[in-house]
C-alpha cells in the first residue's frame, strides 16, 4: 500500500551511476484515493441519500452506495475488489526495483514482513483481544489484503510474466469447479445460496474464533482463492501499463477495452455462477476486475497521459495516505465530529429546503474533514508505510 512509480527504461549494466528516478504514476495514487473516498464515506452517503427526499435519483444513489444483499452488483460492491486490484498494480511498480537492488531474498523478506504487519494490524483493527480470545476475527478486510499481497507478490517474484494469466485463469476455474461440483451436506452440489454453498460451509467447519456473519465470514477461507486472482489481474495490468513498446494512449485504450470484455464475460458467467461479493465468485472477479481496468485506464489517460491533474488532487492526497485515513476513520468518529460542527439547527435548515438534505451535507462534511487531514499530511510529506 505504499506509493508507486512507473518503471522507466532499463539501466545499462555498465552504467556507473543509478538511473534517474522514474516519474510517479499519479493516476494510481488518485484512483486509490477515489476508492478510499468511498470506503470512508460510503455508508454515510448511502444512509443520507436513502433519507433524501430527492426522488428516484436519490433512491438509486442510496441503492448503489450499499452492498448487494447476496447476488448482484452495485457500485459499492466494487470498492473492496478495486483496492485488491490496485495492490496488484502496486506490486509491479515497487517489487521490480527492490529485486534489482536486493535480489529475490531481499524482496521475499520485505513481502513476509509487510504481510505479517498488515495481517496483525487487521486483527487489532477488529478489536484484537478486547472482547476475549474467542471474539478475535482472524480474517477481515486488512487480513485479506495481506494474503492477496503475499501470494501475488510471490507470483511476481518467482514466476515469469507469461505464466501469470494461466495462474489467474486456473484460480478462477478451480474455484468455480469446487463451488459447482463439491457437494455440501444437506444441500448438494452447485447451490450458491447463502449458507448453502461450499465456501460458507468450510468457514463454518474450519474457520475458528469470531466470524463476521455468524457462522461464516465474507472474507473467509475458500473465497481467498479468487481474491488472489483479483490481485493477479492488477499485477497483469500494472505490467501492461509499463510496457514502453506501446504508446501511452494505446495502453489506456487497451485497459478500457479489456475491462469491457471482462465485464461482459463475467456477466455471462454469472448466468451459471452468480455474481456474489460475499463469496467472491469467479464471475464477480471478472465483473469487478473489468470495472477496475476501465477506471485505471480512464484515470491513467486523464492524469498521466493528458496531464489533467488538478481535479484529482483531493484523491491524490487521500491515496498517498490510504492506510492512515482508513485507520483514522475507524478510531475517530468523523460522523459525530461533522454533527458537532454542522448538526442541529444548521442541518435542520438544510432539511427545511429538501427533506434529508442535512444528512447529505453532514456526510460530505465528514469526508471533507478526512480529506483535509490527508492534505495536511501530504503537504508535509508525512506518509504511513508498512
Amino acid at each position: 500500500m505504499s506509493a508507486e512509480t512507473v518503471s522507466g527504461s532499463p539501466v545499462a549494466a555498465a552504467a556507473p551511476a543509478p538511473a534517474a528516478k522514474p516519474p510517479r504514476l499519479v493516476s494510481l495514487d488518485a484512483l486509490r484515493g477515489f476508492d478510499m473516498f468511498w470506503i470512508i464515506g460510503g455508508d454515510a452517503f448511502a444512509g443520507a441519500f436513502r433519507n433524501l427526499n430527492g426522488g428516484p435519483v436519490a433512491r438509486w444513489l442510496g441503492y448503489e452506495l450499499g452492498h448487494s444483499d447476496w447476488a448482484g452488483f452495485t457500485f459499492y460492491d466494487l470498492i473492496f475488489p478495486l483496492f485488491v486490484f490496485m495492490i496488484g498494480v502496486s506490486i509491479t511498480l515497487s517489487l521490480g526495483r527492490l529485486i534489482e537492488r536486493q535480489g529475490r531474498a531481499g524482496a521475499v523478506n520485505r513481502i513476509v514482513r509487510r504481510t505479517v504487519l498488515l495481517f496483525a494490524l487487521g486483527i487489532v483493527y477488529y478489536g484484537g483481544f478486547s472482547r476475549g480470545v474467542d471474539q478475535i476475527r482472524l480474517l477481515g478486510v486488512l487480513q485479506r489484503l495481506a494474503l492477496c499481497y503475499f501470494f501475488a507478490s510471490l507470483v511476481f517474484v518467482f514466476l515469469k510474466p507469461r505464466l501469470w494469466f494461466p495462474v489467474f485463469a486456473g484460480l478462477l476455474v478451480g474455484y468455480w469447479a469446487l463451488m459447482t461440483f463439491v457437494p455440501v451436506p444437506g444441500y448438494g452440489a452447485g447451490d450458491f445460496a447463502e449458507r448453502h454453498n461450499l465456501a460458507n460451509w468450510i468457514d463454518k467447519l474450519y474457520l475458528p474464533l469470531h466470524q463476521h456473519d455468524g457462522d461464516y465470514d465474507p472474507e473467509g477461507l475458500l473465497s481467498t482463492i479468487p481474491a488472489v486472482a483479483t490481485c493477479l489481474l492488477g499485477l497483469m495490468a500494472g505490467r501492461f501499463i509499463q510496457d514502453v513498446r506501446r504508446a501511452p494512449i494505446q495502453r489506456a485504450t487497451w485497459l478500457v477495452g479489456a475491462g469491457v470484455a471482462a465485464i461482459l464475460l463475467g456477466t455471462l458467467w454469472g448466468l451459471q455462477f452468480p455474481v456474489i461479493k460475499k463469496i467472491w465468485t469467479s464471475s464477480f472477479v471478472l465483473v469487478a476486475g473489468g470495472w477496475s481496468l476501465v477506471l485505471l485506464g480512464v484515470f491513467y489517460l486523464l492524469i498521466d497521459v493528458w496531464n489533467r491533474k488538478t481535479w484529482a488532487l483531493p484523491f491524490v492526497w487521500i491515496g498517498t495516505n490510504a492506510l492512515t485515513i482508513y485507520l483514522l476513520s475507524h478510531f475517530i468518529d468523523f460522523g459525530h465530529l461533522s454533527a458537532a460542527l454542522a448538526g442541529g439547527p444548521i442541518a435542520a435548515a438544510f432539511d427545511s429546503l429538501v427533506g434529508g438534505l442535512g444528512g447529505v451535507v453532514l456526510a460530505f462534511l465528514g469526508v471533507g474533514l478526512c480529506t483535509l487531514i490527508c492534505r495536511f499530511l501530504y503537504q508535509r510529506s508525512v506518509f504511513l508505510r508498512l
